[in-house]
């Protein structure tokens, strides 16, 4: 295993949609264990092949075992590997919240997605596979399928008052705790 370099906004990489896997192999295997390494090293929740620079629908997401508010949510803490990732269904209620990206440093959004989702593939050793996945975890699903069709999460912000540097939200949120 090893961790790869990130591949950042400005690459036209991140704009290509990513190819699917037609063979789970040893290659894949190794992928998968370099996109797991690679997103704990920089802290991530999620990772798609294409952000460090290959090409195929794969996708690893892991949300971290503490919640953020008091309500547990499903998934936290379990390793999710996806290979042609694909969302088969998605809720009409959606949620609006703050994102951001490994390949997007240093920025972040606020961005309205489906708050339920059904994600279809495979898993690591090519059994089909479906997850019923529901807010955050929903949530980062929705942004890594986004990246391998060579979208970025900043796409989906049309109000520029919506996009801040992420030491702007950091003031925000003191701002709010002295109040």
């Amino acid at each position: 295993m090893s961790v790869r370099p990130i591949v950042l906004s400005d690459n036209p990489l991140l704009r290509q949609r990513s190819r699917p896997v037609r063979e789970v192999n040893s290659r894949i295997q190794q992928l998968i264990d370099d996109m797991i390494e690679t997103m704990h090293a920089a802290n991530g929740i999620g990772l798609a092949a294409i952000q460090i620079g290959v090409p195929e629908r794969v996708i690893v997401v892991q949300l971290p075992l503490e919640p953020e508010d008091e309500n547990e949510e499903p998934g936290r803490g379990e390793l999710y590997v996806v290979i042609n990732p694909e969302i088969i269904r998605s809720s009409r209620e959606k949620a609006t919240d703050v994102e951001g990206c490994l390949s997007v440093p240093g920025l972040v959004g606020e961005v309205a997605r489906p708050n339920a989702v059904t994600i279809g593939g495979m898993d690591r050793h090519g059994k089909p596979l479906r997850i019923k996945a529901r807010d955050m975890l929903a949530r980062v699903f929705q942004h890594e399928i986004d990246h391998c069709d060579g979208i970025l999460f900043i796409d989906h912000i049309a109000d520029g008052s919506k996009l801040w540097r992420l030491e702007e939200l950091e003031e925000k949120e003191e701002e709010l705790e002295t109040v």
